[in-house]
C-alpha cells in the first residue's frame, strides 16, 4: 500500500514516523512545497520517501494522489479543503488534520460517488474531542450539552504571552480571528472569537483562562438537537488580553500596507515574528483537554466527563501537541488501512466515536503510545 503525507511540519513528520513504526508492508512518502523540508524530514525516518509538491497546483496534486492508496493531510487550513477535493477527484481515501474554514460535509455526496472515505478534522481537537462526544452519545438517547476545553501550552508560563509555538502559526492566527459557531439554547449562533472568557482550575496544571474558538466544526450538524454546545481554548491567564491588543491594532489584518516602497502583509509579518519569537524547542509543552457531555437515557439524566493531560516526550523529543494530534491521525489511518472503517463519504470523527468497539480500539492504540483518556465521575 502506498501512503502519502501532505505537509511535513511539526505534525506531518510525526505522523510519518509513527506510521513507519506501526505498519509493515507500506510505502510512505512525505510531500511538501519546500524541497529541503521534505528531504530533511524523510532523512530522519528509515524507509520513507520524499517529494516536492505544491498543493496549490491542483492538477499536480490530483495526479500525485492518484499514484497512492491513502492520503494524510497535515497542511495549513487554507489548503485543506482543496486537498480534500483533490483526494475525491483522485479517488483516494484521506485522513486530514487541517483546520479548514469551509465545511467538509459539503463534499459528502462527491466522496460517496467516488466511493472513498474522507475523515476530516482528525487531530486532537477537533478530532479526538469529537470522538469522545460521539462515544458518549452512543450511550444516550439524546445529547443535550457538550462542552470542550482544550489547549496546548508550555509546561510553565513563558513571557511574554505564556505561549510557545507547537503547530502552524497561520492556523493559530486563524483560531484567534475566525468567528465561532456554538449551539446556544438550541440554536446555532455565531459569536466573536476570543469571547466567552472565563477562568478555570485545571487538575495538575492550575489556573487557566478559557475562551470560545471555532472547534465544534461538524458537531453542530451531527447533533442539531443539542441545547448547548461549545469549544473553548485554554491558555495561561493574561494571554487573551495581549492577543486582543494585537488584533485591535491590526497586526492580524490581511489588508496589505505600504512600508517605504514595500508592500507588506501585517498578518504574514506577525506570523513570522511570532514563529521566530515563540518557537522554543527547549521548553516542554502540555496538552490539556476536558470533554463534558450530558443528556438523557431512558428518561434519566446522564453525564460523562473525559480528561486528557499529555506531556512532551523527552525521549523521542515529540511535543504533546504533535503526540495527541499526529498519533490520533495515524491510528485512524491505520484503521482505514486494516479495513476497520468501511463507511464511504465524509465521515466526521464523532461517527467513529459512535462505533463503540472501533473507538475502544482507537483508545487502546493511543494508550499504547502513552496518550491516556481518563473518564471522570461527575
Amino acid at each position: 500500500m502506498k501512503i502519502i503525507i501532505l505537509g511535513c511540519g511539526n505534525i506531518g513528520s510525526v505522523i510519518a514516523e509513527d506510521l513507519a513504526d506501526s505498519v509493515s508492508e507500506v510505502e510512505i512518502t512525505i510531500a511538501d512545497a519546500v524541497k529541503e523540508r521534505a528531504e530533511a524530514a524523510a532523512s530522519r525516518i528509515d524507509g520513507v520517501n520524499w517529494l516536492r509538491l505544491d498543493a496549490t497546483d491542483h492538477l499536480a496534486l490530483v495526479e500525485t494522489l492518484e499514484k497512492n492508496d491513502l492520503a494524510i493531510g497535515a497542511l495549513p487550513g487554507d489548503y485543506g479543503y482543496r486537498t480534500l477535493q483533490a483526494a475525491i477527484k483522485a479517488g483516494v481515501g484521506m485522513v486530514d488534520v487541517s483546520f479548514t474554514p469551509e465545511n467538509p460535509l459539503e463534499l459528502d455526496r462527491y466522496a460517496k460517488n467516488a466511493e472513498v472515505t474522507i475523515i476530516p478534522d482528525c487531530g486532537v481537537a477537533p478530532g479526538l474531542s469529537n470522538m469522545l462526544i460521539g462515544f458518549a452519545a452512543s450511550k444516550l438517547d439524546r445529547v443535550r450539552e457538550a462542552h470542550i476545553m482544550v489547549g496546548g501550552i508550555p509546561e510553565y508560563f513563558i513571557p511574554p504571552l505564556g505561549y510557545t509555538i507547537t503547530w502552524s502559526v497561520e492556523g493559530l492566527i486563524d483560531e484567534y480571528m475566525r468567528d465561532v459557531k456554538i449551539i446556544q439554547e438550541g440554536d446555532i449562533v455565531q459569536v466573536p472569537a476570543l469571547s466567552g472568557l472565563e477562568e478555570i482550575e485545571f487538575p495538575e496544571v492550575g489556573k487557566l483562562e478559557a475562551f470560545f474558538t471555532d472547534g465544534l466544526r461538524t458537531l453542530v450538524h451531527s447533533f442539531p438537537n443539542a441545547w448547548s454546545m461549545w469549544e473553548k481554548t485554554l491558555r495561561y491567564p493574561g494571554h487573551i488580553e495581549k492577543i486582543r491588543l494585537l488584533k485591535e491594532l491590526g497586526f492580524f489584518s490581511e489588508s496589505d500596507m505600504i512600508v517605504g516602497s514595500i508592500r507588506v502583509s501585517p498578518r504574514l509579518m506577525t506570523a513570522k515574528i511570532l514563529e521566530r519569537s515563540l518557537t522554543k524547542s527547549d521548553v516542554p509543552d502540555i496538552l490539556a483537554m476536558t470533554v463534558e457531555v450530558a443528556g438523557e437515557r431512558e428518561g434519566t439524566e446522564s453525564k460523562f466527563k473525559y480528561y486528557l493531560l499529555d506531556r512532551y516526550d523527552r525521549v523521542r523529543r515529540v511535543t504533546a501537541m504533535a503526540r495527541t494530534t499526529a498519533y490520533t491521525a495515524s491510528v485512524v489511518a491505520q484503521k482505514l488501512i486494516k479495513g476497520a472503517i468501511k463507511e464511504k463519504g465524509i465521515v466526521p470523527p464523532e461517527r467513529l466515536g459512535m462505533n463503540s468497539s472501533l473507538f475502544r480500539s482507537i483508545l487502546s492504540d493511543l494508550m499504547e503510545k502513552g496518550v491516556r483518556i481518563k473518564e471522570v465521575s461527575i
